[in-house]
């Protein structure tokens, strides 16, 4: 899981929060917002173990680094949906080298290359972006 960054044409900064699947490399962007508060980021992460459980989907951990952003409490959501939280040394990138790798990608092939307008236009570019990368991805070929 990682937040990335990234500025609209308005000059507004965006932080858009995703996580990937280890093993199926499968991304979800988890949310977007100019502000990442504590009850946006709580909330992302409740509809994220939710799809999981409702995906069948078994994690046993969240790989993470140590950004403020990351509210106390999703460590206690993740627990109660038997994910244990595992944060990535200072920096120390290769840790969660698949989630680093996708943020470059997603930034070198998305957003350095396209205009975006607004948080609405953010969010249906990366809505294509992560369904591009689940089609198209490395265990897709």
């Amino acid at each position: 899981m990682d937040f990335l960054e990234t500025i609209t044409l308005t000059g507004q900064r965006q932080y858009v929060l995703a996580a990937i699947e280890h093993a199926t490399r499968r991304v979800r962007i988890l949310g977007t917002a100019a502000h990442p508060t504590t009850a946006r980021v709580t909330q992302a992460i409740k509809n994220m173990t939710m799809d999981l459980e409702d995906a069948g989907t078994k994690t046993k951990f969240d790989i993470r680094d140590r950004d403020a952003k990351y509210p106390a409490v999703i460590d206690e959501i993740l627990a109660d949906a038997g994910i244990r939280t595992v944060l990535t040394g200072i920096r120390t990138p290769r840790t969660n080298s698949i989630m680093e790798r996708w943020v470059q990608a997603c930034r070198h092939e998305l957003l350095d290359r396209t205009s975006i307008w607004n948080e609405h236009h953010l969010r249906h570019t990366l809505r294509q972006f992560e369904l591009h990368h689940t089609l198209t991805g490395p265990n897709k070929r």
